[in-house]
Formats: C-alpha cells, structure tokens, sequence
C-alpha cells in the first residue's frame, strides 16, 4: 500500500502517540477526540464577514445551525454543508473550518446543520433534520438573505450520504437544488466495505465503518433503504448536478465512483475527482493535507459554476477527464466525469475520524 508521504507522516506521528482508534473509545472520548483531531488538521481558521449561531424548527425540536455569509449584497447562492462524523459524532463545530473556506473561496452563503446524533436518534433521524433544515432554510430565504434559485446541499462521509439522501427527498418533496457536493460519501451501508487499508488501526478502515453503521441503523433490514444506502435507489434520474470526492486509500473509495457512476447512467451530470494514495477525512484537515486544500479549491469552483458566479483566477485548473469512473485516479485530481466535466476533489483520515 503506497501511503502520499503527507499521509505517511502524519500515520507514523499517531503510531508514535498511541492514538487509540475511535472504534475502541466510548462515545463521549470518540466525540471529544474527533473535534480535536479536525482542529488539529484544519489549518489557519479563515476569517469571514458574518459567522452567527441560529435555532431553527426541526422533526424532533429546534436545530442548532451556524451561519456563514462573506462579504457582499444578497440575496446570495446558499450550500447547505451537513458534517461528517459517522453520523454518531460531530456537531456544527466539526465543519467550521470548511465551512469558512467554502464560503469565502465560493462567494455563496453557507449553513451549517447540527442534526440529531446516532445512537440516541438513530437513522433516519438526521435525514429528516437535513431535509427539514434545508426546506426551512428554502422557505425563510427573504429572512436569511438566501437565492432559492442557487441551493445546494454537501457534505463529507456521513455528511455526504446525508445529502445523497436529501436530494432523494428534495426530487419529491423540493426545494429544488442547483448542486450536490458529495465529499468521499458512504453510498451503501448494506455492503462491506473495500479497499486496501484494511484494518490498520492508524487509519479510517472497515472496522471503522462497521462501528459507525452499528450505532446508525437500528436495524439491518435498514440498510437497504436508499435513505441509508442513496446507491440503491431504483431511479437516480432528475438529481442535481454532482461533484463526488473520492480517495484511493478510502475504504468508501469504490461505493463513492460506483454512486458517480450511476449518476452519470441515469443522466445526471456528475463529475468524480478522485486523490491517489490519500485517505478518508483529508478533505477536512487542509492543514495536514495538501491535497485537502486542493480539494476544497476545487468545491469551490464547482459551486461557483453551478450558481453562475464567475470563475476566479486563483481556481485550479480541472483534472484529467475520463468516461469511467473506475479508471479514476491515474494522477492526483484525476477526474472521472461526466458530460459535464471539471475540477477535482479527495479524501483522508488516519483513523482520527470518518463516516
């Protein structure tokens, strides 16, 4: 297995610490470990014009979300960004950084969702507080100086299957949305996961997904819902544009190109940029990664062009299109799109955090 020497350097500094695996500490450790590790990763925190904690109405009581607007008129283009952590940790705090860095580098308003944690509210609860986040969101857009022609939903990991999930709902339910940024998602929780990192307790690995979709699913019938599991939907068709980030050393890595994939089939233009030799939570720690920063440059241009804004010069250029999603990842960026291809995106985690 041939670690990027970012990756291998911050493997052999948690090897050298003793990092315990999330996997073998109790909720609460896990949850305080995960927020220190992504601070620890996330790089300078990012000013940005306005950031302001509101309470919104949701399925089981107020949610908690946190707001970012850069600098400008409104009403603005709005990414509704739900945060990764196995849908079991994690909080609006958890994506503070790329929450920042997207709304300064995409110019577009950017809300944050605290939903309802796993094991105590399990799955589809923090579905449906994403969907009702995002339809509240839509129909208070005056109020929150929001374009309700511009809205999007993303995340990463569990974020990202999240907002699969919401764009589901979204196709029946609406609002409607210009865009899906699906950082390394979990697409199926129904199959085991694949990749070569194994079990390596210094990494994010399939005994770490497996903890993640035992605190989630209440039941294993469950994981066949394409709630729980978006890849499995019988119909993808109608989905808004999408930008899939995928990583070679990800255990997610093949459930993230196969959902592209059937992204593409039903007619959806998708593009997947995938990272070689990165690993599952890079996206999150630009600090630690370079790629991560990379990665999130490359969000941002997305975004920028999905909600009609102009591109910047400081935009990378795209990766190296390709039809197949599985022939991705001959070059880092390299990005597997579809008709409508362009930038690139990754992933990484050693462990410290995923889902």
């Amino acid at each position: 297995m041939a670690l990027h020497p970012e990756v291998a350097a911050y493997r052999a500094a948690r090897v050298a610490a003793g990092t315990p695996p999330l996997y073998t500490q109790t909720l609460s450790e896990a949850r305080a470990a995960d927020l220190a590790a992504i601070r620890a990763g996330g790089g300078a925190v990012e000013q940005v014009a306005e950031v302001r904690d509101e309470r919104i109405p949701g399925p089981g009581g107020d949610l908690p979300i946190r707001v970012y607007r850069p600098g400008g008129p409104g009403p603005l283009p709005t990414l509704l960004y739900f945060f990764g952590g196995g849908w079991t940790l994690g909080s609006v705090d958890t994506a503070d950084g790329i929450c920042r860095r997207l709304a300064n580098a995409a110019e577009c308003q950017v809300v944050t969702v605290g939903y309802r944690l796993a094991p105590e509210h399990p799955f589809p609860a923090a579905v449906h507080d994403c969907h009702a986040a995002t339809v509240w969101i839509a129909a208070n857009a005056e109020e929150f100086g929001v374009d309700p022609t511009r809205l999007a939903v993303g995340g990463d990991s569990a974020g990202g299957n999240l907002a699969a999930a919401v764009t589901l709902l979204c196709r029946t339910d609406g609002p409607p949305l210009a865009a899906q940024l699906l950082v390394y998602p979990n697409t199926d929780v129904s199959a085991e996961p694949s990749g070569p990192v194994d079990d390596d307790p210094a990494l994010f690995n399939r005994r770490s997904v497996a903890w993640y979709r035992t605190h989630y699913l209440a039941d294993e019938e469950q994981s066949r819902n394409p709630l729980a599991s978006p890849l499995l939907a019988d119909d993808l068709s109608g989905l808004p544009p999408a930008l899939v980030v995928t990583a070679e050393l990800d255990p997610l890595c093949a459930e993230g190109q196969r959902y592209a994939q059937r992204l593409r089939a039903c007619g959806v233009p998708t593009r997947l940029d995938h990272y070689p030799q990165m690993i599952h939570g890079f996206f999150a720690m630009p600090g630690a990664f370079t790629d991560g920063q990379r990665a999130q440059h490359r969000a941002a241009a997305f975004l920028r062009e999905r909600f009609g804004l102009p591109s910047r010069r400081d935009e990378p250029a795209a990766g190296q299109a390709d039809d197949d999603p599985a022939a991705a990842g001959s070059g880092v960026g390299a990005a597997a799109a579809g008709p409508d291809a362009t930038p690139g995106a990754a992933a990484a985690d050693a462990g410290v955090r995923g889902g």
